[in-house]
């Protein structure tokens, strides 16, 4: 059976025995340790359970620039993406090559050990380039990359002790060789992976069921539930909305399984690397779809990847992934015919009305509180969705006014308060640079670095407030771009986020001055001054920007409260 059938045989897991992991977890507390970021846990799990087979641990230098360069390991075998530990500066300072170090999740529970071959620095920019296609900040691995990542990778074989714990769909989780079996016992011999990050309308289901049958294979529905692309549907409404979802597929020949990847929205290589991991969890075919992976538009506006750039990495590839593509039809709802048939095959399209709604329309529709067509989706799967996102009226969001010390921004965000908590129905918090740094921040300075946890702690406070349906008001200075974005995200998790740049003038704001702060600035009394000594990068694209020189508080509040209004946040 093994030779004709080589994706149901088991595959190589990391993991030890459990002695040899009880007696490694009593050895762990005398070593170094490093507390894992949610997305080195998700890839973590996928190099001991054998999801990123042939890998042995965190790639070196060779192995990583090999990566980087040729998407092959330094030994010559297909792999596109770089499997990397990052870590602090402080922490590479503690550790040396040689030694053993304890890998553990974020409380702190062992789940490996990394025997450390190389700590390096790497070269982001070429990383960003050669792997994403550019280094352009608009896309979010890139962002990750330069923002998030540690400045230090350390590589090195992994010894597993144990998976980290799911509490959530556990009954849905497969390990590969988990699903291997399941395939063997069920006599599945060709299978169909359909790869997802969204949750399934009536045309996937028409698809994955022409793939299946095109392939003459069993199909599995593996949507990843690691880390997505900021903005996506959270994992727990996509979960819900697919156990919706199928039983409209035959059980017999249909089964779905959660994966726990970090995705890195990273277009070719990414489709190459997504059938890698299928082959490795018993998979022989993989839908691949138009701009699959694909992370959207860059800074110029336009989109990073061509449509059928991953397909044609992947046709390339082929043979070496060891799985064969089916390839993805756009597929469309004809009114006449009420099916769904391929956009390229409808022979008579000038005599037939042909449907379609996009994902902008869909979300548009849900923030709308608009009707959703049965012919599009599943009445179960909406009602999921609307329960995640009602309307737009009735979901908390957060106002975030940055600017110049002086600029007017606690004026007009009090302003705004008021006018806002006199409509009421929902709850209104103001949360203001001075404030917060008496009640939430009294220990920080005025360092950059003191300043970017200032204003994280801030956006966490907003995120959880828009997530509990209230309405957050924000008016710090947040001079720094790359922070103000990780809020957005934190907030856009849960609801809107409008930014308003106060663009008033520093002449203007240093005539204002009316704490003195400028004049102690100028005479070097306040190191680190925003405008002075220290830089205001100032938002390209905020929603709204607000000129104050000249203007009554009234008529920006105004116009922040017109802009909430055509966002649909507040009814007129």
């Amino acid at each position: 059976m093994s030779l004709s059938t080589p994706n149901l045989t088991p595959i190589p897991e990391l993991y030890v025995s459990y002695d040899s992991a009880q007696k490694l977890k009593a050895e762990a507390a005398e070593l170094a340790s490093w507390d894992m970021t949610p997305r080195q846990i998700c890839d973590l799990e996928l190099l001991m359970n054998g999801g990123f087979n042939p890998l042995k641990g965190f790639l070196g230098r060779e192995d990583y620039e090999s990566v980087v360069e040729n998407m092959r390991l330094a030994d010559g075998t297909l792999w596109p993406m770089p499997i990397t530990l990052d870590v602090s500066e402080a922490f590479a300072e503690q550790i040396e090559e040689g030694q053993d170090i304890a890998l553990r999740d974020q409380e702190g529970v062992i789940l490996a050990m990394l025997s450390v071959t190389d700590i390096y620095r790497p070269d982001k920019a070429r990383e960003a380039e050669r792997v994403f296609g550019a280094d352009d900040l608009a896309h979010p691995a890139v962002n990750y990359l330069h923002n998030s990542a540690g400045p230090v990778y350390v590589g090195g074989a992994i010894t597993g002790i144990q998976p980290p714990v799911h509490y959530d769909f556990r009954a849905r989780r497969d390990t590969p060789n988990e699903l291997r079996a399941y395939f063997r016992k069920l006599g599945w011999r060709r299978i169909v992976a359909f790869q997802t990050r969204n949750p399934l309308h009536r045309a996937h289901q028409e698809l994955t069921f022409r793939a299946a049958k095109e392939a003459q294979a069993n199909l599995l529905i593996h949507p990843v539930v690691g880390l997505t692309k900021p903005g996506d549907v959270d994992h727990f409404t996509r979960v819900r909305c697919y156990e919706a979802v199928l039983d409209k597929y035959p059980g017999s020949t249909t089964t779905m399984s959660l994966l726990n990847l970090a995705m890195r929205m990273a277009g070719p290589r990414e489709a190459v690397w997504h059938g890698i991991i299928r082959r490795n969890h018993g998979c022989t075919h993989m839908i691949v779809g138009r701009d699959h992976a694909g992370p959207g538009k860059n800074s110029a506006g336009e989109d990073f990847y061509g449509p059928y750039d991953a397909q044609e990495l992947f046709r390339e590839h082929e043979a070496e992934i060891g799985l064969e593509m089916v390839d993805f039809k756009h597929m469309v709802y004809v009114q006449e015919r009420a099916q769904y048939e391929p956009a390229d095959e409808i022979e008579d399209n000038g005599d037939v009305t042909i449907l379609n709604i996009s994902g902008t329309e869909l979300r548009r529709r849900l923030r709308e509180g608009l009707e959703i067509p049965e012919w599009f989706s599943f009445p179960e799967v909406v009602t999921e969705l609307r329960r995640t996102s009602p309307p737009r009226s009735n979901q908390g969001f957060t106002v975030f006014f940055t600017g110049l010390s002086g600029s007017g921004k606690s004026t007009i965000a009090n302003a705004i308060m008021v006018k806002l908590m006199e409509m009421g129905g929902r709850p209104v918090t103001l949360l203001d640079g001075d404030v917060v740094r008496k009640h939430l921040s009294s220990e920080l300075g005025f360092s950059k670095e003191h300043r970017d946890i200032n204003i994280k702690r801030i956006g966490y406070v907003a995120s959880e407030i828009t997530k509990n349906g209230g309405i957050a008001i924000c008016a710090p200075i947040a001079p720094y771009t790359a922070t103000r974005r990780a809020v957005r995200e934190m907030v856009e998790a849960y609801g809107a986020f409008l930014e308003v740049h106060v663009a008033t003038s520093v002449e203007e704001c240093e005539r204002r001055d009316r704490k003195g702060l400028y004049k102690m600035a100028r005479e070097g009394k306040i190191k680190e001054f925003t405008g002075i000594s220290d830089p205001y990068e100032a938002p390209v694209n905020a929603e709204l920007v607000v000129d104050t020189e000249g203007y009554e508080v009234d008529n920006c509040a105004q116009q922040v409260l017109l802009k909430l209004e055509s966002m649909g946040l507040i009814s007129g």
